[in-house]
């Protein structure tokens, strides 16, 4: 056989080699993306980062409204 040349069963072997790490790639990407798009754990782990950005956008919100229907009865 000349160099260079594999054999069918090295391909094979590759082949199923190469099959296994795809699979545990796809695994350990699909933990990632878990991990990633948990909110739940992240409000969680940092609770009082949470609730004082809760209570930002409240008061933001909250501010926003009433202020434009300051503006809009006022015109009126």
């Amino acid at each position: 056989m000349p160099t260079g040349e594999r054999s069918a069963e090295e391909i094979r072997d590759s082949i199923e080699r190469n099959r296994r790490e795809l699979a545990v790639s796809v695994r350990h990407l699909q933990l990632q993306v878990h991990r990633a798009t948990d909110w739940r754990s992240f409000v969680r782990e940092n609770r009082p980062q949470a609730i004082a950005g809760a209570a930002i956008a409240g008061f933001v919100v909250a501010g926003g409204i009433a202020a434009l229907t300051g503006r809009l009865f006022r015109r009126g």
